[in-house]
């Protein structure tokens, strides 16, 4: 089902020369969907949640810290495993880099089973797929609640990259028939590392899903009036699911775009369609890094301000600490909130989770939202400012962004990232 009006879609050539049809998932409807910010509000609702559990809970995690936060949790995971509910947690091999190996072992002592994307095996390596990471961030409990978003389960200001001010984000929580979709992606996850398990001769975990009715499509009951879409990009049968729906709702756009990515640098197409958006009198204002915790991205990125700002783009970056949130905003009533950013490694290589919201009063919420962050801590690049950029920093962004680029063809995607 199309995420935008037919009669819009009728029009999409006539609106941008990138325009491309939505991907082909069906919107689930009747559901609830809260906007949580940072792991301020999502962490109170996720410990209730899993407090609250009978059956089961599986939590998909890039990183899972042992700080004050990642113990809250993992206090209430092992808490809910001791008193007989099936607890699984999914985590990444290269995000679990600095945890220590014995929070993760206390959490299998309490019955916690626990699987490890891709583990690091090589202290350095140049093989392509040490480069494909598990980078969703994914709760479920019983088959009532579920929580998406790009909040990692780690304090807001580990790593904020400030001492006064946490680091930005957002997430969802979810009641209602998405869940069901979201529980397939997930349980697919699950069986894929059981069986790489048994392939390497280790000891097996449990196999079989969780039995819970509730998780069957169709099962579970309404919840509220929101219409939304769970978009999952892998390396199999949904490798630009994420960016086909950026690409069609960006040239879909009638009035206005808002997007905020930490890492920014899209391929030729969506670079395309923004300016284009910008060309036929559509808002377009994007929120990036001010703050870089790798700075040679943030490089390669502001090599594209010139052409973004010329285009007419309004291009803010935010500076009181880490920005991680991964949203957009179109139109008023086209939202999402995921996991996925706006460059070639989680476009082109993560596994990462996204929700779509068709929903004006949610979509108008993170808009607002938005705005006042940056309105209160956001700087604004002027493009006369940007074009009197000294020569050396002119020559540090094309260096970097050559970089990207040459990395971009070496993992093998130089025909989809290029311009």
């Amino acid at each position: 089902m199309p995420i935008i009006p037919p009669d819009l879609l009728n029009r999409l050539p006539l609106l941008s020369r990138t325009a491309v049809p939505p991907s082909t998932i069906e919107v689930s409807r009747g559901n609830a969907i809260t906007l949580l910010k940072n792991g301020g509000e999502l962490f109170p609702a996720l410990v209730a949640a899993i407090d609250s559990a009978t059956h089961d809970v599986c939590i998909e995690t890039y990183i899972f810290c042992d700080d004050t936060a990642g113990e809250l949790i993992a206090n209430a995971l092992k808490s809910a495993a001791r008193r007989g509910v099936s607890v699984r947690v999914v985590v990444d091999g290269v995000g679990m880099g600095a945890t220590s190996p014995l929070f993760l072992d206390a959490l299998k002592q309490a019955g916690v089973e626990l699987a490890i994307f891709r583990p690091e095996r090589e202290f350095f390596s140049l093989r392509r797929s040490r480069l494909r990471r598990m980078h969703r961030k994914i709760s479920l409990i019983d088959g009532r609640i579920g929580f998406v978003g790009g909040i990692n389960l780690l304090d807001d200001m580990t790593d904020a990259l400030s001492t006064t001010h946490p680091r930005y984000d957002y997430a969802v929580k979810i009641e209602g028939p998405l869940l069901a979709d979201i529980y397939l992606a997930v349980n697919r996850l699950w069986r894929v590392l059981s069986r790489a398990k048994l392939q390497r001769k280790e000891r097996q975990f449990n196999q079989s899903q969780p039995a819970h009715a509730l998780y069957v499509p169709g099962n579970i009951a309404a919840a509220g009036t929101m219409n939304a879409k769970f978009l999952v990009r892998d390396n199999f049968r949904f490798r630009r699911a994420i960016e086909q729906e950026y690409l069609a709702a960006i040239s879909a756009a009638q009035k206005n775009i808002l997007m905020v990515s930490p890492y920014f640098l899209p391929g030729r197409a969506m670079r395309h369609a923004l300016r284009d958006a910008a060309k036929r009198g559509v808002g377009v204002t994007l929120l990036l890094q001010g703050r870089a915790d790798h700075p040679l991205m943030q490089l390669a990125t502001r090599a594209l301000y010139d052409q973004l700002l010329v285009a007419g783009v309004q291009l803010y970056e935010y500076g009181v600490s880490m920005l991680h949130g991964k949203v957009a905003v179109i139109d008023d009533e086209w939202a999402t909130v995921g996991s996925s950013n706006l460059d070639p490694f989680s476009l082109l290589l993560n596994r990462e989770a996204n929700v779509i919201v068709l929903n004006s009063k949610f979509a108008l919420e993170l808009r607002d939202s938005v705005f006042a962050e940056i309105a209160a801590n956001a700087g604004q690049m002027k493009v006369t400012d940007w074009q009197h950029r000294s020569r050396w920093a002119r020559i540090q962004s094309w260096s970097a962004y050559g970089l990207a680029k040459f990395i971009a063809g070496w993992i093998g995607f130089k025909n989809e990232w290029r311009g």
